[in-house]
């Protein structure tokens, strides 16, 4: 009787560890959205340190316009926004390992980033500005750069756009750093948002730098998502956000605010 008594209480033990295997599985079962949805948040990569897409407030406050657009995409989701700061190479890597859902931080659409991602409809337009000291008259055209030393995130669209017209682009962590390069002279130029260096400009009026030229295209600021299926209902509810975004005028007061001008839409 003992034999068949321990025997059943094994059985009872087993019976209930798969069935608590099979709940703990199921709350984490489904496609992206469900998960986020299941576990209340979604957390969102951005660096932090990019006015004023995304930095930190005289409070040490997370602010900026990418931050704004997060935390609105998640009271639409109706979850809470983790927002995890990192520098901006490993940002993407983050994507790619899981440890993030989306990542908000000005993201430039490339074809080359398409072949690894997918994205989100636009909610931004970005124009490339030339930035050097007030008195380099060197750059009047974006061929100019070829030969010239530039600095940037190494991964960012702003040094692919350098190396393209023939720059020799050093490597940085922020743009802090970028400009503490410039205005020192190690530098002869960078390349960054047109917004950023109003918003620079605004915050430093004595910096001794100017805008040079304008690279002549406009580029698509997206939201990428670790590609394939099981992020395609993420996708699709990150955009509606954001479109329920764009036509209640969300995107237009939020880029003034932070731009002094509409970024939300295309010239």
């Amino acid at each position: 009787m003992k034999k068949i008594l321990f025997i059943s209480i094994i059985a009872i033990l087993l019976a209930n560890s798969i069935m608590a295997s099979g709940s703990k599985e199921k709350s984490f079962s489904g496609d992206q959205l469900e998960r986020i949805k299941e576990k209340g948040e979604i957390t969102i990569a951005m660096e932090g340190t990019w006015a004023p897409w995304t930095y930190h407030n005289e409070k040490d406050e997370l602010v900026g316009y990418d931050t704004e657009i997060g935390q609105a995409i998640a009271d639409k989701l109706g979850v809470k926004a983790v927002f995890i700061e990192g520098e901006w190479d490993g940002l993407l890597a983050g994507l790619d390992a899981g440890r993030y859902d989306i990542m908000i931080n000005g993201v430039d659409y490339t074809e080359e980033r398409a072949n690894k991602y997918d994205f989100s409809t636009p909610y931004a337009y970005n124009r490339t500005a030339v930035i050097v000291k007030d008195d380099n008259n060197a750059i009047s055209q974006m061929s100019d750069l070829k030969g010239l030393k530039t600095a940037n995130t190494i991964s960012s669209t702003y040094a692919q756009v350098a190396e393209k017209y023939g720059a020799n682009v050093t490597g940085v962590d922020d743009l802090v750093q970028t400009f503490e390069l410039l205005i020192s002279g190690r530098i002869d130029a960078t390349l960054n948002a047109e917004v950023t260096f109003y918003d620079y400009k605004k915050a430093h009026p004595d910096a001794a730098i100017k805008i040079a030229t304008l690279d002549p295209e406009s580029t698509k600021v997206v939201i990428p998502f670790k590609k394939g299926d099981d992020s395609a209902t993420l996708r699709e509810a990150v955009d509606k956000a954001l479109e329920e975004m764009r036509e209640d005028g969300t995107l237009s007061a939020l880029s003034i605010k932070y731009f002094g001008t509409d970024i939300s839409k295309a010239e």
